[in-house]
């Protein structure tokens, strides 16, 4: 894989299909992930405490959809992604890098095993570019591969009365099912509503939405037909009012993200870093599953046991919020840059997340951009979303 996937944002903001009801309900839009999504719908502190207290619905459509199907279909996703897929069981899943052959991170993909097929979900800024280097590299292998992207969109709930909305709609419990792991249901929209006593989710079929919930640590995405976004949104919306919660945008998410140590491709890493730089290593790498592209490097690193540089969480003082790529410093010395910051309100605080060298990373270090000091810090550690 010598040609990269382009990172650079996209030269116009991609339109999601909801963006239309969102705007229509007086949310702030703003560009995430190259999409088109909501800043905040009036108030993201209000927004991030859902996230905290209740329950949170996010609008997730900056996802990317493919499928492989074909009896080489495992073999080929092996050789090429960073992670195990061979011994993914049906309706299990795992997150997984794309590695150029100089191990550095060219896309993160999430893989589910589904019967005859494999699902992929990446991300639409780099939807064309990933296509055609997923379809490029099936040469001998048979393998059919179709981008989907037009077809799916992503709702998720989080927050501590999340499986409580995922039950009620859909009769599944979330304790039941491994991280990324997932179940083909119906959404209730009457259960939202409020059922019968004794009346289950599964046997409110009326006007019932078939979708797929997928496990998140802090909640459940849905993964359902694009035609059926709407109808969810508004099914969700109920459910996470009667709950004390709602929707959450995305300056409000990116801070709970921030808080909960949880980096984000193409903000916090891409192109530009290796695992190890990003501190993906533990997360999306399997150690013993075999070859794949850009693992020659992946082992040199691990042995090696360092890098130069690498991803850390910052907290900044005072209340100014440094912009991405803003210069990290010490005695007035380039020591690394911000990747994303954002203020949060749980825990309140201007939160960051950056790359610095070896030698000013370490907890409790100092640093200064140019609006004043960050320290090194760790929040609390989260399963990658």
């Amino acid at each position: 894989m010598s040609k990269e996937l382009a990172m650079q944002k996209t030269e116009a903001t991609i339109e999601t299909p909801l963006a239309g009801l969102h705007r229509r309900a007086g949310a702030t839009m703003g560009a995430w992930f190259g999409c088109a999504l909501p800043d905040d719908f009036g108030d993201a502190r209000e927004e991030q405490r859902f996230a905290n207290e209740s329950v949170a619905l996010i609008d997730e459509n900056y996802r990317a959809y493919f499928t492989f199907s074909g009896p080489d279909r495992v073999r080929y996703l092996n050789a090429i992604l960073t992670n195990n897929i061979k011994d993914l069981a049906n309706g299990q899943g795992v997150v997984s890098l794309l590695l150029n052959a100089q191990g550095r991170i060219l896309a993160e993909i999430e893989t589910f095993a589904d019967g005859e097929n494999i699902f992929c979900v990446s991300y639409l800024m780099i939807r064309q570019r990933l296509a055609e280097v997923l379809e490029k590299y099936i040469i001998m292998d048979d393998v059919t591969f179709s981008d989907d992207s037009e077809k799916f969109g992503t709702l998720a709930v989080e927050g501590p009365r999340a499986a409580e909305v995922v039950k009620e709609l859909t009769g599944v419990d979330l304790n039941s099912l491994a991280e990324l792991g997932y179940a083909d249901v119906k959404v209730s929209s009457r259960a939202s509503k409020g059922a019968a006593a004794g009346e289950s989710a599964s046997e409110n079929s009326d006007a019932a939405i078939p979708c797929r919930v997928v496990r998140r640590f802090a909640g459940a995405e849905f993964i359902v037909a694009r035609d059926m976004l709407e109808s969810l949104w508004d099914v969700l919306l109920r459910a996470t009012r009667k709950h004390g919660g709602g929707p959450m945008g995305y300056t409000a998410l990116s801070a709970q993200r921030l808080a909960q140590g949880v980096p984000w491709f193409g903000y916090d890493f891409g192109d530009k870093q290796i695992p190890h730089e990003a501190g993906l290593e533990s997360s999306h790498i399997s150690y013993t599953k075999g070859c794949y592209t850009g693992q020659e490097i992946v082992e040199r690193v691990r042995s090696r046991g360092q890098v130069n540089r690498r991803r850390v969480e910052l907290l900044f003082a005072g209340d100014g919020v440094p912009e991405n790529g803003a210069e990290l410093t010490v005695e007035g010395k380039a020591v690394g840059y911000v990747t994303r910051a954002a203020r949060s309100w749980y825990p309140p605080g201007v939160l960051g997340m950056g790359y610095l060298s070896k030698e000013h990373r370490g907890i409790a270090a100092k640093v200064q951009w140019s609006g004043g000091d960050a320290t090194v810090v760790e929040f609390a550690e989260a399963l990658h979303r």
